[in-house]
């Protein structure tokens, strides 16, 4: 075990030392540079196109749904345990390198998710796609596509959510004193009642589940921002001064800050690791840009919001030196330091909804990409079993391997869609300009597979004629 870790560490190391900081901030300015700043010139869309998909009544995935779902994966430990983790490791500096990963993270996200919008295939009355379906269609390379399905499904529906049940059972023994042995029973079961429903279900439940917890989440740390309203300003200074202060640069504190920083955004904003495509691809929306939009306004509600509530709960509570280990315990101890002993059973509850929503979430990307493999319900049977077993192995693990096992995974699979999108982006560029033209012409736009010249193996859209696509 020990050997297994030695190399699961110097691996993550490599990652996310070199690797993937370089990528994810190079591509993501190049994504920026290239959309002309999609993610921020086109904001108010976004917030439109989220308030239309809402309102959508649709047989299958409506864009509201698809978002859920993928704001269900998103938003779980990662925007609780792991921002924690990221401030007591690598400073306060480290949440401005979480900031700016979404800024620039989220021009990835809306490539990756036109690209799985464009690419999807039809799934009896729904849609499925992804990174493994642009990565067979689009470049002609099936063999990437199966590494990337099985980088995700390992990554997602297993050792993801074997941190998620991890986090909520140690939030729960905590503040409740619930054996681990019977959470991990009640969590498996319900998991299983879900999961085994599908995609429907799966998007019924996260419609429900997102809103309300993420709502109470904000409302409490906006209170309590409220209420320490004279330290907001020195909570600003503290995260700016730690992400570029001498001090720290001199300390190799700098170094710690961006590394926590930019990992522990990525892995709760997801940008460009080819997740929230998988989310993206189910929804039924008349152009594909819809959706990128919506999957980019996703990265911001995640990080530059939600994220942002516990970086503020930590710092404003003053225990952000502390030596805790366990980031659900320091976020919980802060809250209490500011609210009282009720507030760690209330974020005990939001742990529950926040990680439980993300093991639903997870779980669909797996079933996706098992689906591209192979699609016999056998296999996507087997998977739930494995999914319900790996989520009481994980209520029971140890916290450290189990999250340095999900770097790892993760890393691997987001440097193969960094590659994929790099090359397919042009695609995605091709989408948004015949998007805002339409958009500049005061209609409702809407793609088909010749909307793009060149195009190739794209199932889900129909061919137009002139007159339809304006031309």
């Amino acid at each position: 075990m020990n050997i297994i870790e030695n190399i699961i560490g110097s691996t993550n190391t490599l990652l996310w030392s070199y690797v993937l900081i370089v990528m994810l901030i190079g591509l993501g300015l190049y994504f920026t540079v290239r959309t002309k700043f999609v993610q921020f010139r086109l904001l108010g869309e976004m917030i439109r196109l989220l308030g239309e998909g809402a309102r959508a009544n649709k047989k299958g995935v409506s864009s509201f749904q698809a978002f859920c779902i993928s704001t269900a994966s998103r938003v779980g430990t990662g925007n609780l345990a792991g921002v924690a983790i990221a401030i007591t490791t690598g400073g306060p500096g480290a949440v401005f390198w979480m900031w700016l990963i979404a800024l620039i993270g989220s021009a990835s996200a809306f490539v990756e998710s036109t690209l799985a919008q464009i690419y999807k295939v039809k799934n009896g009355d729904t849609f499925r796609g992804g990174p493994a379906y642009y990565m067979e269609k689009a470049l002609n390379a099936r063999w990437m596509g199966v590494t990337f399905a099985v980088l995700i499904t390992l990554t997602f529906g297993l050792a993801f959510n074997s941190v998620q049940a991890n986090t909520i059972t140690s939030a729960f023994h905590a503040s409740f004193g619930v054996d681990k042995v019977v959470m991990a029973i009640i969590l498996s079961v319900i998991t299983a009642i879900i999961i085994f429903g599908g995609i429907k279900r799966i998007a019924k439940v996260s419609e429900v589940i997102v809103p309300i917890m993420a709502g109470a989440y904000i409302l409490v740390a906006l209170f309590i921002m409220i209420t320490n309203i004279t330290e907001i300003p020195s909570v600003f200074m503290l995260i700016f001064e730690s992400a570029f202060g001498f001090q720290e640069a001199a300390g190799g504190a700098l170094g710690a800050a961006m590394m926590n920083g930019i990992k522990r955004g990525l892995f709760s904003n997801e940008a460009g690791m080819g997740s929230a495509p998988n989310a993206a691809a189910t929804a039924d929306v008349s152009h594909p840009v819809k959706q990128g939009l919506i999957q980019s306004l996703g990265v911001f509600v995640d990080t530059l919001i939600i994220c942002s509530s516990t970086a503020f709960i930590i710092l404003l509570s003053g225990l952000y030196t502390s030596k805790e280990p366990d980031g659900i315990v320091l976020t919980q101890s802060a809250l209490e330091t500011s609210l009282g002993s009720w507030a760690g059973m209330f974020l005990s509850i939001m742990v529950l909804m926040f990680a439980f929503s993300s093991i639903v979430g997870n779980y669909y990307y797996g079933e996706s990409n098992i689906e591209f493999i192979k699609n016999k319900r056998l296999y996507v049977n087997i998977y739930r079993v494995a999914v319900v077993f790996m989520v009481a192995f994980g209520s029971l693990a140890s916290l450290s391997f189990v999250w340095n096992l999900a770097d790892m995974f993760m890393g691997l699979m987001a440097i193969i869609n960094l590659i994929a999108i790099t090359l397919l982006g042009k695609i995605a560029f091709s989408a948004l300009t015949d998007y805002t033209k339409q958009r500049a012409n005061g209609k409702d736009p809407v793609f088909y597979s010749d909307s793009i010249e060149g195009l190739k193996n794209v199932e889900a859209w129909g061919k137009g004629s002139e007159k339809d696509q304006g031309k």
